[in-house]
């Protein structure tokens, strides 16, 4: 094994550590019901299963998913007769890596990937408060650390706090920012970030937009009209819209996921603050339900905890150390 393969290997075992770690609450009251619910209880019965369906629904996992996983453990414990609960652990740990798994879209590419066009114009969206400018501001850090040149767009004029934010943001990474006035037409501070990612010949340009309420339709139309003008500047642009959703809100991120993907073309999913809730079921709904890619996780408060999502190493991490 060459020094390169030893660097990757230890930088693949840095990152799963810090996803179980960033799971821990998730994993500890999802098995701790589970736990608790065969406790005592020989066999797989009708009744664990109704109460196994009730935890999965509370655990944020979401209905249609949860009758989805019901569902197939019920066809194993009929094909198999007797399941001992025991094996209850083994046979939802199969069931949710299958669901995980099967006809998942491609993982998306690590940071030092090549991009797919420069330059490539990420449009951020999201309601106020699931983390939206710090994780672009993440993202920031890991393309530049990549190696790649970056520059930012505030386009979130509705609120001076948000240009503040993401100034600070542009200074402790390091990247050029485009801002105005609060007031100003978010189109146009789009439309110039576009403009200067181009002139200077960037790799990539992230556009930070208002924290629209999701059952605000002329909000809504102003995600078009930013998108309209990025693409006079640069063919396709924006090349992603990205959805930022806070993992803590639970059925609330699902409801929001389905909103935005009503109003915009979303392409891609972020979803923060994953370490600090117990809700974490809530990616296997949304992994489940939706045909977008979770390109993203938030796993901490650091510029290096938000991690390209892997959903292999996701399910490893939930069921890491677990036992029934």
């Amino acid at each position: 094994m060459g020094i390169f393969d030893r660097f990757t290997r230890q930088n693949d075992e840095q990152e799963q550590k810090k996803l179980e770690e960033g799971l821990e609450k998730t994993r500890t009251s999802f098995f701790g019901k589970i736990n608790r619910l065969v406790r005592g209880k020989d066999t797989v019965d009708a009744e664990v299963l109704d109460q196994l369906e009730e935890i999965l629904v509370t655990s944020d996992v979401g209905v249609e998913t949860t009758l989805d996983i019901i569902e197939h453990v019920e066809e194993r414990v009929a094909s198999d007769q007797y399941v001992s609960t025991k094996e209850l652990n083994r046979l939802i740990r199969d069931e949710i890596a299958k669901l995980m798994l099967e006809d998942a879209p491609e993982r998306p590419a690590d940071f030092d990937a090549p991009l797919p066009t420069k330059p490539y114009v990420i449009m951020v969206v999201g309601v106020n408060g699931v983390g939206k400018t710090t994780t672009i501001g993440k993202l920031a850090h890991h393309y530049k650390n990549a190696g790649k040149k970056v520059i930012l767009g505030a386009a979130d004029t509705f609120r001076a706090a948000a240009v503040d934010q993401l100034t600070i943001w542009s200074e402790r990474v390091g990247v050029d920012i485009v801002k105005k006035d609060m007031g100003s037409d978010p189109a146009s501070v789009a439309f110039e970030t576009v403009q200067a990612a181009v002139a200077a010949d960037a790799d990539l340009c992230i556009v930070d937009t208002a924290g629209r309420l999701h059952n605000k339709v002329n909000l809504m139309n102003e995600l078009t009209k930013i998108k309209k003008v990025m693409s006079k500047v640069h063919p396709d642009a924006p090349h992603e819209v990205l959805l930022v959703l806070d993992a803590s809100t639970g059925q609330n991120a699902l409801e929001q996921a389905k909103q935005f993907t009503k109003a915009t073309e979303v392409t891609a999913l972020a979803l923060t603050k994953l370490d600090g809730t117990a809700k974490g079921g809530v990616v296997l709904g949304i992994a489940d339900q939706f045909k977008i890619p979770i390109k993203y996780i938030g796993i901490g408060e650091r510029m290096e905890d938000l991690q390209v999502f892997n959903r292999e190493a996701f399910v490893d991490a939930l069921f890491s150390g677990a036992t029934v």
